[in-house]
């Protein structure tokens, strides 16, 4: 007790849990308590994960620390963790507000990105290639995994500045790069006539040679993704993916520069030669790259 109040002092914070206050009214310090006995005893959960902004890193481990004074926390048997994030902030490096000062709203947000990712599209002329529903499929893509990969591939204990010209860029670490990036590999073995069927059975038999070294960089670079998933479970920090994915949508274009998959004729356009292992490499990395979308929540697009 303390001056009527009813608090509780925990091995790590100097700063005691205040559970009952003198008026006899409960406090954030009390609901989240409660809702810690709550998680780990009725619901039995065996990780939770608090996703709330950095600045309420001491309140968490206090009261992750005061769970564990009253033992319904076991670190050895349970995994409890505050995911911090830093502050949006606009291009004038003030936190992310409306010209009038509001906090700006997810759906407007969204709305603005397809405004500019369907600009960007027909500045690009994309709109004289793709169809009706393909250009609408590719504004969806682009508009809602640009904003998405933006948020993600920062790390997110610190702050970062918004800009929807740098996140529709389709050079450097963005959404928009990977997917035509992903789009690019998708498209060779189709416009080689080679089918899922064929690849699925070319897999089976035939031996991937890396003889150029750009086959060598790709390879090990699509075999570093297992590490990567382990090392974001561990850790919980996203951006670590997304660094990746950039590095390996890097490797495959300097692989793509240097090792020819299909030789044509440069007069008639037609098929000479199908290097069927290379085809097999694109293939693994077009996987790798789609596994990683899968886990970021970015959906691709076959045209863009």
């Amino acid at each position: 007790m303390d001056e009527g109040r009813k608090i509780m002092f925990t091995p790590d914070s100097k700063i005691p849990l205040t559970l009952v206050k003198s008026d006899r009214g409960y406090t954030y310090d009390t609901s989240d308590m409660a809702a810690i006995r709550h998680r780990l005893e009725a619901e039995k959960g065996e990780w939770l994960i608090y996703v709330v902004d950095a600045g309420q890193g001491l309140h968490f481990q206090t009261i992750f620390s005061g769970a564990r004074k009253a033992g319904w926390y076991k670190p050895q048997q349970k995994r409890v963790e505050h995911v911090g994030f830093g502050v949006v902030l606009g291009e004038d490096r003030k936190k992310f507000k409306t010209r009038s000062g509001e906090t700006v709203r997810l759906v407007d947000l969204l709305d603005e990105g397809l405004k500019r990712a369907g600009l960007k599209l027909k500045e690009k002329e994309r709109d004289k290639v793709l169809t009706e529903e393909e250009l609408k499929e590719a504004q969806i893509a682009v508009a809602y995994g640009c904003i998405k990969y933006a948020d993600l591939s920062h790390n997110r204990i610190g702050d970062y500045v918004f800009s929807f010209d740098k996140m529709l860029d389709d050079k450097g670490n963005t959404a928009a790069y990977l997917l035509y990036a992903y789009m690019r590999i998708r498209s060779i073995a189709r416009l080689a006539n080679v089918s899922d069927t064929a690849l699925a059975k070319a897999a089976m038999s035939t031996s991937v040679d890396l003889n150029h070294p750009k086959e060598w960089k790709l390879a090990k670079c699509i075999l570093k993704f297992p590490d990567v998933v382990i090392k974001m479970h561990e850790d919980l920090l996203i951006h670590s993916l997304c660094d990746y994915l950039y590095e390996l949508t890097t490797a495959f274009t300097e692989f793509y520069d240097n090792c020819y998959c299909v030789e044509k004729d440069r007069k008639t356009g037609e098929i000479l030669k199908i290097n069927m292992g290379r085809l097999l490499l694109c293939e693994a990395a077009g996987n790798t790259i789609l596994a990683g979308f899968n886990i970021l929540g970015i959906k691709p697009v076959s045209r863009m």
